[in-house]
């Protein structure tokens, strides 16, 4: 199938004909409608490769407002909207819309023709750049984006391995290990960890501070302490459970965000176990609810609103050929330390 000149630019309805469907469902196809079935989006996608289509906004529209991506799957959590703040004021001073997506869903997430005509038409309609909260961004979009030069950024990053975007993200290790360090000065010693999914790096990072506290103390970490599920009050709550029923229960916990603390201090409540009187609790982002509830949070503070801001800054500034100086960007963490931590209390 010849691909066309500069002189004679394919069309829409040149894609429908070639695959022998109709302008309306090469239509949707290009939308990324649901409602057409595999074989007929593939062959689709396949002739508008083939041909070297475009759509028509990419060849003769330019685009007036400059527009951001923001990808995320946590809205409803204290974390995503404090972050979001931050890109929101950012992108508002920036005078950048600001448009709100989840992940990217098949046929996107495992097509790259899919992906970059998809992209494609984003880019055409003023889309300077994509900023990912916290999920993974499928590798077809991530080669899309390089081909076409949309800058990826990422807040933090699932993988902070991936070289084809830029990551921000905050001192992870060093603020799970000031938070250890803590309950250690209180006098703790058999101290537990309830944290994210190990298949998230932030989560890996804090649990290794974790880690590292206990060995530079001296304490032989115990296996029927530690924890990893979701960053989830419902996490916090489960295996909150689970440890404070033990036998030699522990005298702290550090948590790996603050919605497990929260489920944590929920199931401390449920037992009978005060607060910081037999049990101290540590969470991580500092997030506005940790003043919220009672007793008020001990907590890793991330810079939430700093890190939204930072996303938006590095991805225009990308967007106009500036490349940052790191491809990790890192923003200091401190404990906030207030009534949930206390004193390892006497035998």
């Amino acid at each position: 199938m010849p691909r066309r000149g500069r002189s004679e630019r394919a069309t829409l309805a040149d894609v429908a004909r070639l695959a022998g469907v109709s302008p309306t469902t090469a239509s949707k196809v290009l939308n990324g409608r649901t409602d057409v079935g595999a074989k007929t989006r593939e062959l689709v996608l396949s002739v508008m490769a083939e041909i070297g289509y475009t759509p028509t906004a990419a060849r003769h529209e330019r685009p007036r407002v400059q527009a951001l991506i923001t990808m995320l799957d946590i809205v409803e959590s204290r974390y995503a909207g404090t972050v979001l703040k931050g890109i929101l004021v950012a992108a508002s001073s920036a005078e950048a819309e600001l448009l709100l997506r989840l992940p990217a869903r098949e046929p996107i997430s495992t097509s790259p023709t899919a992906a970059r005509t998809w992209l494609a038409e984003q880019k055409a309609s003023g889309v300077a750049g994509i900023i990912a909260l916290a999920v993974a961004v499928p590798g077809s979009v991530l080669t899309a984006a390089e081909d076409l030069e949309v800058p990826v950024v990422t807040i933090d990053p699932i993988d902070t391995t991936e070289s084809r975007v830029v990551s921000i993200g905050s001192t992870n290790w060093a603020g799970g290990r000031s938070a250890t360090e803590h309950v250690i000065r209180l006098g703790h010693r058999r101290i537990a960890w309830i944290g994210g999914p190990l298949g998230s790096a932030p989560s890996v990072e804090r649990f290794h501070g974790y880690q590292a506290a206990l060995d530079s103390a001296g304490i032989t970490p115990d296996r029927a302490l530690v924890r990893h599920e979701a960053f989830s009050v419902e996490a916090g709550l489960r295996h909150g459970h689970d440890i404070l029923a033990l036998d030699e229960r522990p005298t702290a916990i550090v948590a790996g965000n603050d919605e497990i603390a929260v489920g944590i201090l929920a199931a401390a409540k449920e037992l009978h176990i005060t607060v910081p009187g037999e049990l101290s609790v540590t969470g991580f982002d500092d997030t506005p609810q940790t003043q919220w509830i009672t007793p008020r949070l001990t907590s890793v503070r991330q810079p939430l609103v700093g890190m939204g801001r930072m996303a938006v800054e590095t991805v225009l500034a990308m967007a106009d050929g500036v490349q940052p100086a790191s491809r990790h960007l890192q923003l200091a963490t401190t404990l906030s330390v207030r009534d949930s931590t206390g004193p390892v209390p006497s035998s």
